[in-house]
């Protein structure tokens, strides 16, 4: 598989410098752990339905994944779009549930859990490329995919001037610089999509030094999407399919590649092979 590959953004540095300055570097690094956790839990969620996390990079305001959804069942998309948001809220939860049992604790995971909290939330807000908006773009999908992501775009700039109202009303006191950061994100991921990229195996290096081989037996009317479920990269995909209970023919892992190749996961397996 594709190695996951970890970038930074030069600005992420120097808000780190202005956290430290400013008293804030336990809540920037809580924030940084907490968005790491959101985008892993996206990757996970995604290598279950045959994407892998492709690379992320830790930004002044957290952290964003990036590859390509394209291709993938809209049920199983809005499922990885809520394993980043969920994720955070259990966090959350697991912090109050500990002040519970531990309550001198609170004084030291206070922020933590505040940090989780507020990722859930934002992260459901209906706007691009939060997850809320990109979940919002897989129910409009069925209207277009231009007219979806005008909509989507359109209210993403909605939001993120209402976000800029408040950092400005805010200045007149004491500004809200993360709502101005937050703002930015918006405006500047309207433009911009961030996903996952699907699972590619290198076999040289495995079967190099040897993979045992794995035979599932599955419908040949299940569709490729079903498939992917089974891939696993210590061990050399067989597909045995038949129709019924009769054996109709095997698709061999290069076959299920190709047939990933078409971009089409509800297709059917035996449109692939020959009986």
């Amino acid at each position: 598989m594709r190695g996951a590959k970890l970038r930074i953004h030069p600005l992420f540095f120097a808000a780190g410098v202005i956290s430290a300055f400013t008293g804030t570097l336990f809540l920037f690094l809580a924030a940084v752990l907490a968005a790491l956790e959101h985008e892993c839990a996206h990757a996970f969620a995604a290598r279950r339905y045959g994407y892998a996390l492709d690379s992320v990079t830790l930004m002044p305001y957290g952290a964003v994944v990036s590859g390509d959804l394209a291709g993938i069942p809209p049920k199983e998309e809005i499922a990885v779009l809520l394993a980043g948001p969920l994720a955070n809220a259990a966090t959350g939860f697991f912090f109050v549930a500990l002040w519970w049992l531990y309550p001198e604790t609170y004084a030291y995971t206070d922020a933590a859990a505040y940090v989780s909290f507020s990722l859930f939330f934002v992260n459901l807000l209906p706007a691009w490329p939060l997850d809320g908006g990109r979940i919002l773009r897989v129910l409009l999908r069925p209207l277009g995919e231009r007219k979806a992501a005008a909509f989507c775009r359109i209210l993403s700039f909605v939001t993120a001037a209402g976000v800029l109202g408040y950092f400005v009303y805010t200045c007149f006191s004491e500004p809200a610089f993360s709502a101005l950061f937050f703002a930015l994100l918006l405006a500047a991921g309207t433009f911009g999509g961030a996903g996952y990229s699907r699972i590619v195996f290198s076999r040289e290096r495995t079967l190099a030094r040897g993979v045992e081989e794995r035979r599932i037996a599955i419908s040949a009317d299940a569709a490729l999407s079903d498939g992917l479920r089974f891939l696993r990269e210590d061990k050399y995909l067989t597909l045995l399919l038949f129709e019924g209970e009769t054996f109709l023919a095997e698709m061999s892992e290069e076959e299920f590649f190709r047939a990933l190749g078409s971009g089409n996961y509800s297709a059917r397996l035996k449109e692939f092979v020959s009986p």
